[in-house]
């Protein structure tokens, strides 16, 4: 696995991403951005990767509306996520982030069948670009962030991928180490977030580590289910910003490092272990 953080695609971010000690960025390029962007400056972002040593992890595209109320796909849309596909596999990206939103009036089956054909088309246009495409679990212009629509959809297609986040889980009042458990094998991203609830109530997304989730079960999860992608930390509170909230996620990046295995970690051999 290698610990990274969602920043930006200018140079400013990607010194900001080196100078934490980080290794690899994932870029949100949301609905309020051109994905040309991101696109149309491949040759300058793979300059500034080179330079800091710094490795784009995921590309995603959260809040685009893709489907109209008629249940048809948003050509712009659509041409947004392929552009974003096209960077991801220039700058060697192994993953992008996408969602599809629900019509009003259609039923759970028509609007699923519709996500299937459209994230269909996605698979069909990464073929030989060397790019999952992953549905996110965020609610956000998305419905395919649970069972059963994962049942259903991910179950039509198994070239799909999840990327996961415990807090949308929690958020839902889910049980996050359940769906780890049966979905763990199609996660190919993993958004590292804390979450914290008081008497049932949502009060704050703070640094990991200094929340409720049970870190330890969820890597746990990650490595018995065979995850070896970005842990991409997601800086998400309103209530630690400034200099408290980077405190925060340099106290995530020493809190989640000891559960990351080295990748030049040796075994010993010794036949006593396992």
């Amino acid at each position: 696995m290698k610990l990274g953080i969602i920043n930006g695609w200018s140079e400013d971010s990607f010194a900001y991403v080196a100078q934490k000690g980080l290794h690899a960025v994932e870029f949100c390029c949301n609905h309020n951005y051109d994905s040309m962007e991101v696109a149309g400056h491949v040759d300058e972002i793979r300059e500034r990767m080179e330079k800091y040593d710094v490795v784009v992890g995921s590309i995603g595209r959260w809040g685009q509306r893709r489907i109209d109320e008629n249940g048809n796909i948003i050509e712009s849309a659509l041409q947004h996520d392929k552009n974003l596909i096209d960077a991801a596999s220039a700058l060697g990206c192994p993953v992008f982030n996408t969602g599809c939103n629900a019509v009003e009036g259609k039923s759970f089956e028509e609007n699923c069948a519709i996500a299937i054909d459209y994230f269909g088309k996605l698979i069909d246009y990464a073929k030989g670009k060397n790019v999952k495409i992953a549905v996110y679990n965020c609610s956000w212009e998305n419905f395919v962030v649970e069972d059963p629509a994962w049942e259903i959809v991910l179950g039509a297609l198994p070239d799909l991928w999840l990327k996961y986040d415990t807090s949308h889980c929690l958020g839902r009042r889910g049980d996050y180490i359940k769906e780890m458990y049966k979905w763990g094998e199609r996660i190919a991203h993993f958004h590292l977030k804390g979450s914290m609830y008081i008497d049932g109530h949502h009060y704050d997304d703070p640094p990991a580590g200094l929340d409720q989730v049970n870190w330890g079960a969820v890597m746990n999860l990650l490595y018995t289910k065979g995850y070896n992608g970005m842990i991409s930390i997601e800086p998400h509170s309103g209530r630690w910003m400034g200099v408290r909230g980077q405190w925060g996620v340099d106290f995530t990046i020493k809190f989640i490092t000891p559960y990351i295995m080295p990748e030049d970690y040796e075994w010993n051999g010794n036949p006593y272990m396992p």
